[in-house]
């Protein structure tokens, strides 16, 4: 493996409990960003060691400026800010990557498996792709899919951890937390560290087209929004349907119409 894309978030790191310690302003958030730092740049430096040339990470957390660039290897380009293209938490990905991690994800709107589960945003209940309920690991491993690209490695709370297992039990993962009803249950940091790091060691040796997603061949994708009025709004996207007072659909063929219609109605 040559060249490896890493998406970094914020809620699934290790020990994080509360929407405070996720922001960029707030007090609590500064030991949380350095926990994300810490699980990113065990990822880096497990791939460095296992031969990868070029590492390319986006900070895909909040205004996408919470990973501390100091603390990565030398061969890690890191992707501040926001293109402001569908892309999104994967801005920066084309077919020449080998492989994708996922680090500091974390369960989807509509699940109890961590205090701060939500996709994209915390203005809607669920987004279901194909009667599915999906998470951001789903529609950002679709992205990869559509590059040729596969995840190999996912680190987050248990209940991705699972969910990702049930997709495809080839993909490294690393549980580092679990949620009980608001709160969250977590390992101890440093452990979540190590374990990330041999988890991408591995999954850097392993054989990285056997963790492949395949795309469906259409999306059928139902957005229920918290707010009846967001609903009525992205009903103007061309070729969405309001289907209830809180209720979006869209369907599609191609996985870069959806990634369109998520950007323009969330």
């Amino acid at each position: 493996m040559k060249k490896l894309y890493i998406s970094a978030d914020i809620e699934g790191v290790c020990g994080i409990a509360d929407w405070k310690e996720t922001e960029l302003e707030a007090a609590e958030g500064a030991y949380f960003r350095a926990q994300m730092t810490r699980e990113v740049a065990a990822a880096c430096e497990a791939a460095r060691d296992a031969g990868v040339a070029e590492i390319f990470v986006k900070d895909a957390h909040g205004s996408g400026r919470s990973i501390d660039p100091s603390a990565l290897p030398e061969n890690v380009r890191l992707m501040r800010a926001w293109t402001r293209d569908p892309y999104s938490m994967m801005a920066g990905i084309d077919t020449s990557f080998d492989a994708a991690m996922f680090i500091g994800y974390h369960s989807g709107a509509g699940s109890d498996a961590n205090p701060l589960a939500h996709t994209m945003d915390t203005n809607n209940v669920r987004i279901l792709i194909n009667g599915v309920e999906a998470s951001e690991f789903l529609m950002n491993a679709y992205t990869a899919a559509s590059f040729g690209v596969p995840v190999v490695l996912v680190s987050g709370d248990r209940g991705l951890c699972e969910k990702v297992a049930g997709l495809n039990a080839r993909i490294q993962t690393v549980a580092v937390s679990e949620g009980l009803g608001n709160a969250s249950i977590s390992i101890n940091p440093g452990l979540a560290v190590t374990r990330i790091k041999a988890a991408a060691g591995a999954a850097v040796r392993g054989r990285s087209a056997e963790c492949a997603l395949a795309l469906p061949p259409n999306f059928d994708i139902t957005i229920q929004f918290r707010q009846h009025f967001r609903a009525y709004r992205g009903s103007f996207y061309p070729g969405a349907t309001r289907t209830g007072v809180l209720d979006l659909s869209y369907s599609c063929a191609d996985w870069l119409d959806a990634l369109r219609f998520f950007f323009f109605v969330l």
